[in-house]
């Protein structure tokens, strides 16, 4: 199922403006209107956000995959720095924390009233891999940016993902756990049966003569 509902739509509907500076006025992401993101997997992105910001480092996330996602402003496609700093100047009136822009070109940062850290910038300096998801380029950066600042931030798995999240610990894979315990009970069993085996007539020692 795609998660349109609240984020998307209200984008759509204001697309003759700048749709991101709309939408991230009182939600904590923007995604494109065509995003093909599971319900499962946005909810990871806001429980995330939403722990950044009980951490102490609240951010909002803009994810622009293309030029038609800024709406009438398409000058600043390929220029993540240019527009986070537009997107924090429009969000200054109701939101004053920081605005994180994720492009396949690259990522930018701004705050109303500060420059970034340059350990933050430091953080979000490589852009994304071609073809990456920029989702979770998006969870990925915000962990890095957390950490820059002394937060810790982790990732929660999305609802039916068997793989650990980024910036989570999970458990060691079943298939080696299933190994590693078939070679303890083997080598248990082995010496087991050394111990409780009588001796062979030939192996047994001759009697005194």
């Amino acid at each position: 199922m795609v998660a349109l509902c609240g984020v998307v739509v209200p984008a759509a509907a204001r697309a003759d403006g700048d749709p991101a500076s709309d939408v991230l006025v009182d939600q904590s992401v923007f995604l494109p209107w065509d995003a093909d993101v599971p319900a499962a997997r946005l909810t990871q992105v806001q429980e995330a956000l939403a722990t950044a910001a009980r951490e102490g480092y609240p951010v909002r996330v803009a994810i622009v995959a293309s030029s038609s996602d800024l709406g009438s402003i398409t000058a600043l496609w390929r220029r993540p720095q240019t527009y986070a700093e537009f997107l924090g100047r429009e969000l200054s009136l109701v939101y004053g924390g920081r605005v994180l822009v994720v492009m396949p070109s690259g990522f930018g940062l701004s705050q109303p009233g500060r420059p970034p850290a340059a350990r933050e910038m430091a953080a979000i300096a490589s852009p994304p891999a071609p073809g990456s998801s920029l989702v979770a380029d998006a969870l990925a950066a915000v962990v890095r940016l957390a950490a820059a600042s002394g937060h810790v931030v982790t990732v929660p798995a999305a609802a039916g993902d068997t793989q650990p999240a980024a910036g989570a610990v999970g458990p060691a894979p079943v298939a080696v756990l299933v190994v590693v315990g078939g070679v303890v009970l083997i080598a248990f069993a082995w010496t087991f049966s050394l111990r409780a085996r009588p001796l062979d007539a030939g192996d047994r020692p001759a009697a005194p003569g």
